[in-house]
């Protein structure tokens, strides 16, 4: 078998990679350098040209000649390597006719447990995001943040006092309004320095919070680890790493409790199960990156299945209604709070024909949030 067409797909908010073969299988992968949405394209035509004509079911030799044959890696070119490695091991599972994660070792669970985006610009609207996901059956919600989804063309101001009393007492009203019943994954969005995450930290953890998810910039891996040291809620982080070498310098200064490996641009399956592999050694647990579309999602689902540190699996809202529904042909079912593990070959999803032409491509502008001084706020 040898691949005859790689082709990059820009639709709507998204990248796809589709992998033709000449034996009519074909494989579906997506980048999750969604900044860079067009620059991860340019990667993915460059490694084509290496890819055309090789045998697709040599996955990690060909991630290990992609990831090494230049001096320079970030996020566009490990999107563009993510999503080839996904749509290599679609082939790989429909050519022997299993699930990818069959592949891989075979289940080592029958449902993954998900956790439900809630969002709002005020406080009322996501306590009653909360109080909605637990009537839908969703035992945790996250992308939770004490500190509203508000607008980044509004300028941001508040003292540190009302700022962190604030929060504080917004993570109470999210455990009273659900009680013990619903786990909260609280998104701090790299608002924080050090002292501001260590300060709101020891003020919430009495509300028990599964996660407190990036609390300051990950690039220092010493200020993760001090802030890890000098709290009691677990972090969770790496959603913008590439290398299983970035993971490992996490786990060695204690910086994470829960590792956040992005499928789609921490190297796809292959490296996204290495970098489990090295959390599994430190008794830490994964809960996969995924703000994408159902090929994400699906992409994610075969590492939860193959994976015994797997904790749980972040679930974007919409993935049922337009656009992503007319976007991808997805059959994942969820059921009481869990995505129940598919048997269908491959990672178990198709582009629709015409979704290009539906839905052509929406790159993102350049737009950040400023400081009421005109500074920038990291969100």
């Amino acid at each position: 078998m040898k691949i005859t067409k790689i082709e990059p797909l820009l639709i709507d908010r998204y990248l796809f990679v589709k992998i033709y073969t000449d034996e009519g299988l074909t494989g579906l992968g997506e980048s999750g350098a969604w900044g860079f949405l067009e620059a991860s394209k340019s990667a993915i035509d460059q490694f084509s040209r290496y890819l055309l004509g090789k045998n697709p079911l040599n996955i990690e030799h060909h991630w290990q000649y992609m990831y090494r044959f230049s001096h320079f890696r970030g996020a566009a070119i490990m999107g563009a390597i993510s999503a080839l490695d996904i749509a290599l091991w679609d082939i790989a599972g429909k050519y022997f006719g299993v699930p990818s994660y069959q592949l891989l070792g075979g289940k080592t669970r029958d449902k993954a447990r998900v956790y439900y985006h809630v969002f709002g610009n005020t406080k009322q609207k996501l306590i009653d995001g909360i109080i909605d996901a637990k009537a839908q059956g969703f035992t945790a919600v996250g992308h939770l943040t004490p500190f509203l989804d508000e607008s980044r063309e509004i300028p941001y101001f508040k003292t540190h006092a009302d700022m962190i009393n604030d929060a504080i007492d917004t993570v109470r009203s999210y455990r009273e309004a659900v009680g013990n019943s619903v786990d909260l994954c609280i998104e701090i969005h790299r608002k924080l320095n050090p002292a501001e995450a260590v300060v709101l930290a020891r003020g919430i953890e009495q509300f028990h919070p599964l996660f407190y998810e990036d609390p300051i910039l990950p690039d220092n891996f010493d200020a993760m680890g001090l802030v890890a040291e000098r709290i009691s809620i677990p972090i969770a982080t790496g959603e913008r790493f590439h290398s299983i070498h970035e993971f490992d310098m996490l786990l060695k200064r204690g910086a994470v409790q829960y590792v956040r490996p992005d499928v789609c641009l921490a190297g796809g399956i292959s490296h996204s199960k290495k970098i489990a592999a090295l959390a599994e050694a430190n008794y830490v647990n994964v809960v996969p990156h995924n703000p994408l579309s159902p090929v994400s999602t699906a992409a994610c689902i075969q590492l939860a299945a193959c994976i015994p540190n797997f904790a749980i699996q972040e679930l974007p809202n919409g993935e049922n209604i337009p656009p992503k529904s007319e976007i991808v042909k997805s059959s994942l079912l969820v059921e009481d709070g869990f995505i129940i593990i598919p048997d269908s070959p491959g990672i178990g999803v198709e582009l629709y024909e015409d979704a290009a032409e539906k839905y052509p491509p929406n790159i993102r502008k350049v737009e950040t949030r400023l400081n009421s001084d005109g500074s920038i706020k990291d969100e």
